[in-house]
């Protein structure tokens, strides 16, 4: 049942539905990554990588925010729930214990990098069924872009 009429047409709806639906679940296992991370890493960086990584949390909530709304306001249902994030996220498992700080940047690189890739082809896949959702995941894509570029920096 959709009780929200989307304007696109079926096909259109399918791919852009897809989209968003894989960069909601990409954003929010980056937040449950970085955050992870932020609980355990230790050295001597602890300060700056950990203050770091909030700054990825709160950028991934707020974008997996805007792209759920993008989606219910299209008549597509967004899935965050935990089970689907696991099932279908493209990044890598974090371990336990604690994170050297030079582990936690490159984890965040790793994980920044396989999101950005993912959000880039959604970015193409939309171009033409939905040019506003395109623009949302190129706006949120450059954010973290930006992340990654101060992460990979961390470790020049």
């Amino acid at each position: 049942m959709s009780v929200v009429k989307s304007p696109l047409s079926e096909q259109d709806r399918k791919i852009v539905g897809d989209s968003l639906q894989g960069a909601l679940v990409d954003l929010v296992d980056l937040s449950l990554v970085a955050k992870q991370v932020h609980w355990t890493v230790v050295g001597p960086r602890f300060r700056s990588v950990h203050l770091q990584l909030d700054d990825v949390v709160a950028s991934a909530r707020k974008h997996a925010d805007t792209v759920a709304e993008r989606a219910s306001a299209l008549g597509i249902t967004p899935d965050g729930r935990a089970e689907t994030v696991a099932k279908t996220s493209g990044i890598g498992a974090v371990g336990g214990g604690w994170t050297k700080d030079t582990e936690a940047v490159r984890t965040l690189v790793e994980a920044l990098g396989a999101v950005i890739t993912r959000m880039r082809e959604r970015v193409q896949a939309t171009a033409d069924p939905d040019p506003v959702t395109q623009d949302l995941l190129i706006g949120l894509t450059g954010d973290l872009e930006k992340h990654h570029w101060m992460f990979q920096a961390e470790n020049a």
